[in-house]
């Protein structure tokens, strides 16, 4: 298979991406699809349909797992079978994501709640039929027995004015990961997997620190409220680390001295 195309968006790292793309709605990107295949031609009719599915490479991955963590495991289990689930580490490594379609200009098709890598390889794309592809009624096995209801991300005036700060001098969007990822449930170790979260808990102090790239997200939580209140950003770096002349691996060393040097 050669792919079609690739995907462009915000989600750089893998735990930049939502767990389901409706998840990360409000974060445009755009598949671009290779010139002189007469592509132009495919897309014909396309611009009608309001969601596509996307068949993707999961370009970054290498081997794969029989069974799989899933974000919230079903009662009484750690794991799952990878087939009973949307691992990326698969025998094939192919993805599949039904997006929204927003736009479709020349070989470039808009779109928005994709849960893909800035990237990724796109192999194939579909539109998609509610009348043929929507069984709202289907079971849907250890899904539905999942522990843990959506809980309430709330911001703290410090977190907010940071943010705002972080966002007009970067293409960073702190609020937004923290809301995909703080807001799936109770707080359990099974919940809150610290390896797949970057993630560190305080129970006692009922405060946790949630990794975005290079910033930290500081907030605490209430069980009993089922609330997540996100507190204030600080830096990941230390004074060493942001010293003049040090390496920036991921060049933006500056921008961390100037939001010290406001907040």
């Amino acid at each position: 298979m050669t792919p079609i195309g690739t995907f462009y968006g915000d989600a750089v790292y893998k735990y930049d991406a939502p767990r389901q793309g409706r998840l990360f709605a409000g974060h445009p990107g755009r598949i671009e699809l290779q010139p002189g295949m007469n592509f132009e031609t495919a897309l014909r009719d396309l611009d009608g349909f309001e969601r596509i599915w996307v068949i993707f490479l999961f370009h970054e991955n290498e081997g794969w797992r029989p069974t799989t963590r899933p974000p919230v495991p079903p009662k009484g289990k750690d794991r799952v079978g990878t087939f009973a689930s949307r691992s990326p580490y698969r025998p094939n490594p192919i993805g599949l994501s039904c997006v929204r379609l927003l736009k479709v200009e020349g070989l470039t098709l808009y779109v928005d709640e994709a849960d893909l890598l800035n990237g990724t390889p796109v192999l194939d794309i579909k539109p998609y039929i509610p009348m043929a592809d929507a069984f709202p009624e289907a079971k849907a096995g250890w899904v539905e027995e999942q522990v843990g209801d959506l809980w309430t991300v709330e911001k703290a005036p410090e977190f907010s004015e940071q943010n705002h700060w972080i966002a007009e001098h970067s293409a960073f969007d702190l609020e937004s990961f923290a809301q995909v990822q703080l807001s799936r449930g109770n707080f359990s170790k099974d919940v809150f997997d610290s390896s797949r979260r970057r993630l560190t808990i305080d129970e006692f102090s009922k405060t946790g620190v949630l990794a975005y790239r290079t910033f930290r997200i500081h907030f605490s939580y209430d069980e009993l409220a089922r609330k997540v209140l996100l507190l204030r950003v600080s830096s990941g770096y230390s004074a060493d680390d942001l010293a003049l002349g040090a390496e920036d691996k991921y060049g933006d060393k500056q921008l961390h001295r100037d939001f010290i040097a406001n907040f």
